[in-house]
């Protein structure tokens, strides 16, 4: 049974676990379900053709080897922040590394894994309905030549995306497009990640910056990165990463190997992780990324170890993602940025000047106490933030603007007219 593609021939055990999606959030929880417990696992992906999502990356940081380190391509020991002014900040935030994570890789890892559990199996599908059926849930689904069929388990978790973002007071977005180039010299520290350069123009609404991950002396993914309420066109996203590339980095010549693109939902928006009950949410659609940074593929794992131990002692698995006070502290933030009370690049630069490397990264995670929390608070504009704090209270949630969602994390091709090595 393990490993099988197209249509099953029989439906998912009934008291097993159906996953829909095999991105970041379906892959892990199934990796976790197959790790601590007995539970049958069936997971529905998107046959090859449109509906497959491209290549993506995936970032985080973790103490030492994880559960994941084989589909690493990358990390790095040292994080730097560029001010506006141009001075720049090298921290080291020990124990912690930053890594990256290719979606390939992570899923090449993950199958191969799925593939040796008896109990586990993968069927390339289209997923159409996901719904509670007595005695737990069904998943109708059409397979690649046409056939429709029916899986059912005692629960199942989708992780694909809602069609629209929920009622928010702030809805913002992080919208980016990046470049894996290789120079004709070496340009790169293979041990500092930039992780913001806000030496780039800012917009007149939300912020940017530069995001720079070294693969090789001469090989890196470097990115341009916007906050705010819009994506742009790719026209301005290539003319941006143009300035960024020639005129702050200095890179000179250089080939642009491949490119990506994409947009990721900043909100204080409530994302219902129950869809029934025995219907759940997960990844971005059960909350999981953090509201005021974009990040998500930790959130992911603590999500699912959460719901495969759960499951493991009998207990209903409601997926957690942040705690309260996190999303309370991210909904500030985010309606400050909106507001314009804070100054995007001075505010993180602020942080990381004033905050040890390591602590800060413990609390984007929403693993600090609330005591450190109230120190990083001191280090934040004190007064916008407050200001910002007491009226939220009193926002209404509004619907979402119309933007494109799910979000598009598209591979492109490279832009023409680059400079050649």
């Amino acid at each position: 049974m393990s490993g099988l593609r197209g249509a099953p021939r029989s439906p998912a055990t009934p008291d097993g676990v159906v996953i829909v999606g095999g991105g970041a959030a379906g892959l892990s929880l199934a990796h976790w379900l197959t790790k601590t417990g007995r539970t049958p696992v069936t997971v529905v992906e998107p046959p090859d053709g449109p509906l497959r999502p491209a290549e993506r990356t995936w970032c985080y940081w973790d103490e030492g080897p994880g559960a994941f380190e084989e589909a690493v391509l990358a990390s790095w020991p040292l994080l730097r922040i560029h001010g506006r002014d141009g001075g720049a900040l090298t921290a080291d935030p020990a124990p912690l590394r930053y890594r990256m994570v290719r979606s390939t890789a992570f899923e090449t890892l993950v199958h191969a894994r799925l593939a040796h559990h008896p109990g586990a199996r993968v069927v390339r599908a289209t997923a159409h309905t996901v719904r509670d059926v007595p005695g737990g849930a069904e998943v109708r689904c059409t397979a690649p030549d046409g056939r429709e069929f029916t899986l059912r388990g005692r629960y199942a978790f989708d992780s694909r995306p809602p069609r629209r973002l929920p009622p928010a007071r702030t809805t913002l977005l992080q919208h980016f497009r990046g470049w894996f180039v290789r120079t004709a010299v070496p340009r790169f520290d293979p041990d500092v990640a930039d992780l913001m350069d806000f030496r780039v123009p800012q917009p007149r609404h939300g912020l940017a910056f530069g995001y720079v991950l070294p693969l090789a002396p001469d090989r890196a993914l470097v990115e341009y990165t916007e906050f705010s309420r819009a994506p742009l066109g790719t026209a301005a996203y290539e003319a941006a990463l143009g300035h960024y590339t020639r005129e702050v980095l200095g890179l000179g010549a250089l080939r642009v190997e491949t490119a990506e693109q994409g947009v990721i939902p900043m909100t204080d928006g409530h994302f219902p992780r129950r869809a029934g009950a025995a219907v759940f949410r997960i990844g971005t659609a059960g909350g999981a990324t953090r509201p005021a940074t974009g990040y998500t593929f930790a959130t992911v794992q603590r999500q699912s170890r959460a719901v495969a131990r759960a499951l493991a002692e009998g207990r209903d698995p409601v997926p957690r993602s942040h705690g309260r006070r996190a999303l309370a502290m991210d909904a500030v933030l985010l309606r400050a940025l909106d507001a314009g009370r804070v100054d995007g690049p001075d505010f993180f630069t602020g942080l990381f000047r004033g905050v040890p490397a390591e602590r800060l990264l413990r609390f984007l995670d929403g693993a600090t106490s609330p005591r450190e929390e109230f120190g990083i608070g001191l280090r934040t504009p004190i007064g916008p933030m407050l200001r910002t704090a007491a009226e939220l209270p009193f926002l209404p949630r509004r619907a979402a603007p119309d933007v494109p969602f799910p979000p598009r994390r598209t591979a492109v091709r490279p832009p023409s007219g680059e400079k050649p090595l």
